[in-house]
């Protein structure tokens, strides 16, 4: 399986959307209930071409992936994966890339996760993330080097 990335561009915007209902939407459904125009709103404001990377598996778009390289730490923003893609390694591979670059660079990586999305929650703590605390309905999480206070 050949796993690249690429910036977002202009054109992926309504794909990004499509993504995020199909990946997250039975989880935000689960926390706040579903509302496509908040969604929507929620969407346009966040979504920054060229911040926001495409996740390529065999030359297909199967997800998104955002990270924040901070100056103590390495932050895992975003990661969306298509459900047609899910269950094959691919945010395993990801996650594990960006493990290694937070040792490389003697830093955590640290996430945020709603509570209600448990299977990415196991696949977190399987990959050695502890929980660090909590923001009302996000688990705040953490591996490699101890977080710095947030």
């Amino acid at each position: 399986m050949d796993i690249t990335l690429r910036p977002a561009a202009p054109a992926d915007d309504e794909w990004c959307f499509q993504l995020h209902k199909a990946a997250l939407g039975d989880v935000v459904a689960a926390t706040w209930g579903w509302d496509d125009d908040v969604q929507r709103d929620h969407h346009a404001k966040s979504f920054r071409p060229g911040a926001w990377q495409i996740i390529v598996v065999d030359g297909q778009d199967a997800g998104v992936l955002i990270v924040e390289r901070r100056p103590a730490e390495v932050c895992l923003a975003r990661i969306e994966i298509h459900p047609g893609h899910q269950g094959r390694g691919v945010g395993t591979r990801l996650v594990e890339d960006l493990l290694a670059e937070a040792r490389h660079r003697d830093q955590p990586l640290v996430l945020e996760v709603i509570e209600a999305n448990h299977r990415a929650q196991a696949l977190y703590e399987r990959l050695g993330f502890v929980e660090t605390g909590r923001r009302g309905v996000k688990v705040l999480m953490s591996a490699g080097r101890p977080a710095a206070p947030r």
